[in-house]
């Protein structure tokens, strides 16, 4: 059959309903097909992690540009894993290790003798508390004893973890606060054996937070579940840190360290405040150098007016992070990523601190106030 257009009647045949349904869903099929086709799988925010297409000087750091004391390292295993500690520590340009796992009593004594022997001068070793009976009469007399005899056995300075205030308990099964009355004659006698006190009080704040969208930290609790806290597990955020300022405040011929900027990297102004007024408090920056980095004038700025103040410190003892150490407080490199998405999903940037700067923080600082470290080994 001849069909013409012209003629309206024929035209109005071939599009009857069911022509005009079947012809509308086939254009829609064939419209939408390469969509269909070239639809690629939802991207969580764990994975997306494009490169930046940023154009701008690079200027990776490998080795520090001076040699440096990393006053904040855990090595469990020290006797056994010295000699490629000290060939990692060398190509990093590492030159004194502080170990805050030195345990105490025999294992103590075995580790600094070792490491006496085997590599005089790289390794500083500090002591811990065994919490195991406190509440009772003799505790607080026999950790005191027992700390003397870890100095005397090689022991530079005092570590206490962040399960003070966490986790430790008394006899009674009541929480032992980081400012507990019983924890005073140990001050006191870091302060008459002119040893520093590193400590480690709670944790990051936003981890008391709720997991949902608007926390910082939310990737980090997805994928380490058990970093999650609240206010009565242990205890509330600030009620563990104003326990360490208030034992800060209480011992002030104690010189204090408090781990990771003691949680205010990321508000300097407040940690400004703080330790203007506790000029006993020194400050290491391990684990938070991605803090740091994000503001690289407030941080620079801090760093100038703070520099007798802060030392270097790494914690996790992963040689090939340090990187991001090195060109945090050495260039003035822009837009470059951490070394761990799920702490840190921002870029940072370069302080560019001068020479002196970095050497006190690299090293000068530690000197004064960490025992039994040779200057001799550093240049000026």
């Amino acid at each position: 059959m001849k069909i013409d257009l012209q003629d309206n009647h024929t035209f109005r045949q071939l599009f009857t309903l069911p022509f005009r349904r079947f012809f509308g869903a086939l254009v829609i099929m064939l419209i939408t097909m390469p969509a269909i086709q070239c639809q690629e799988p939802r991207i969580d925010f764990e994975n997306y992690d494009p490169p930046s297409s940023l154009v701008v000087p690079e200027h990776p750091v490998k080795r520090a540009k001076f040699p440096f004391i990393d006053v904040h390292n855990h090595q469990y295993n020290m006797v056994s894993s010295m000699d490629q500690l000290v060939k990692d520590m060398d190509q990093l340009n590492l030159q004194v290790m502080v170990n805050l796992s030195g345990g105490s009593g025999s294992s103590l004594k075995r580790m600094a003798e070792q490491a006496k022997v085997k590599f005089p001068g790289r390794f500083i070793i500090f002591a811990n508390l065994n919490y195991s009976g406190i509440g009772s009469k003799e505790w607080t007399a026999s950790a005191v004893q027992q700390l003397e005899e870890d100095v005397r056995n090689g022991a530079n300075g005092l570590k206490i973890f962040k399960d003070l205030g966490f986790s430790v308990k008394d006899k009674e099964g009541n929480r032992v606060t980081v400012d507990d009355p019983r924890l005073d004659p140990i001050w006191d006698k870091c302060a008459e054996l002119k040893i520093p006190v590193l400590i480690h009080t709670a944790d990051p704040r936003q981890f008391w937070q709720p997991i949902d969208e608007r926390n910082e930290r939310l990737l980090e609790l997805h994928t380490h579940p058990g970093r999650r806290r609240s206010d009565d597990q242990p205890a509330p955020w600030l009620t563990l840190i104003n326990e360490q300022h208030r034992m800060f405040k209480k011992h002030p011929g104690t010189i204090f360290i408090a781990a990771h900027f003691g949680w205010y990297a990321n508000d300097l102004q407040h940690l400004d405040s703080l330790l203007t007024e506790m000029p006993n408090v020194l400050v290491e920056f391990g684990a938070v150098i991605a803090e740091i980095g994000r503001q690289p004038r407030s941080a620079n700025a801090f760093f100038t007016k703070y520099q007798d103040r802060i030392l270097f410190g790494k914690d996790s003892w992963v040689p090939a992070e340090y990187t991001t150490y090195f060109r945090v407080l050495e260039t003035t490199d822009e837009y470059f990523p951490y070394h761990k998405k799920y702490h840190a999903f921002w870029r940072m940037y370069g302080l560019g601190l001068s020479d002196e700067i970095l050497k006190k923080i690299y090293y000068k600082n530690a000197i004064r106030i960490i025992p039994q470290i040779d200057p001799k080994k550093f240049t000026d």
